[in-house]
């Protein structure tokens, strides 16, 4: 390997999740920021959960109703 091209390697970066969770990994960053960690992941709690950002679920819902009539 080459010497000083590769960065540098922490070992106790600190993950935080927008839900409140955080753990602890090693990575090339300091501190890392995410929106979805297994701990809230529908895939991983099995809860169902939708993030509905203006309205578009209802928007899709209401075009889907006129189409069906």
């Amino acid at each position: 390997m080459k010497k000083d091209i590769h960065p540098e390697y922490h070992q106790n970066t600190k993950v935080v999740c927008s839900c409140g969770e955080s753990f602890v990994v090693g990575s090339t960053k300091e501190k890392i920021n995410v929106e979805v960690c297994s701990a809230c992941h529908p895939f991983y709690t099995g809860k169902r959960k939708i993030l509905d950002t203006m309205g578009r679920v209802e928007k899709f819902k209401q075009k889907m109703a006129k189409k069906r009539k």
